[in-house]
């Protein structure tokens, strides 16, 4: 998915986010090569040159990964310029993008064979290598922990909590809390196994069953892994929307208490508090 020597573009450069997290991104040894914005009226930010459109990204400095800050109205053409420009790698921090431009997104993606990560998700980082995100880097540890999470928030508040008392992450990948994401967990789970961690930890959330058929998938590969699960919201009412848009009980198999059996059922550990994922 990622492994260090990424030439990373980042669409919006210019704006507020894009601007700041560059900043960030660079200072955490990322290599960032450039930006792609539509206010023609700036050419540099923090050293990196600002360019009008992938196409021209791509041709010039050979990027192969993109990192999206574009406002939502604009993500879904955004997208569509890097996939067609040949980029390989996108991951969309953009939030709110609308689900039936997500549709279109998903599909050209898939065909294309780009990897997708995202939206409305931190991002992706190898601690101590790099970092294409916005997450807190403070929190991440190197060692040998894989953290798959679909909460930003989450992912960070576990990785700090594992990299003080544990041995520390390996990677951690933000794939968003929306009804429609690029990565599916067991995507997730296939890469990061390759990367031989010493567990991985997967951190969710009420509604859906993402989890289950991901861990199944993975299973049915025939792959093997030290897998836990933590789920945030066990004490949510029905009904209620908790944060994230594909986080919402609607219905029994959306309940943690069923997430929870159906995993136990085919051996995968299921943390009911952060401390426990010390444990294995």
């Amino acid at each position: 998915m990622i492994n260090g020597n990424e030439k990373v573009c980042v669409q919006g450069i210019t704006g507020k986010y894009g601007k700041f997290h560059t900043k960030k991104m660079i200072e955490y040894g990322t290599n960032i090569v450039c930006g792609v914005s539509k206010n023609n009226k700036v050419t540099n930010i923090e050293n990196i040159p600002v360019l009008d459109n992938m196409f021209e990204a791509v041709k010039k400095y050979k990027c192969d990964t993109s990192i999206v800050f574009v406002p939502a109205p604009y993500a879904k053409s955004a997208i569509f310029e890097a996939i067609d420009s040949g980029i390989k790698k996108i991951i969309t921090i953009t939030e709110h993008i609308p689900i039936h431009d997500m549709i279109e997104i998903h599909k050209k993606a898939k065909e294309k064979n780009i990897t997708f990560v995202g939206p409305n998700c931190p991002g992706i980082i190898l601690p101590g290598i790099s970092k294409i995100g916005i997450m807190p880097s403070s929190a991440f540890k190197p060692g040998d922990i894989a953290i798959i999470s679909k909460s930003g928030t989450l992912m960070y508040e576990v990785s700090n909590y594992l990299s003080k008392k544990s041995t520390g992450i390996k990677i951690a990948i933000g794939l968003g809390g929306d009804p429609i994401i690029g990565t599916s967990i067991d995507e997730a789970l296939e890469f990061v196994t390759h990367l031989n961690p010493r567990k991985i930890v997967i951190i969710s959330e009420i509604g859906g069953n993402d989890e289950i058929i991901g861990i199944e998938k993975f299973l049915k590969k025939g792959y093997n892994a030290n897998i836990q699960v933590f789920f945030a919201g066990r004490t949510a009412p029905k009904g209620k929307r908790m944060g994230h848009a594909g986080a919402i009980i609607e219905g029994y198999e959306g309940s943690i208490e069923y997430k929870e059996n159906k995993l136990n059922n085919i051996g995968i550990f299921v943390a009911k508090y952060i401390e426990e994922l010390l444990e294995g």
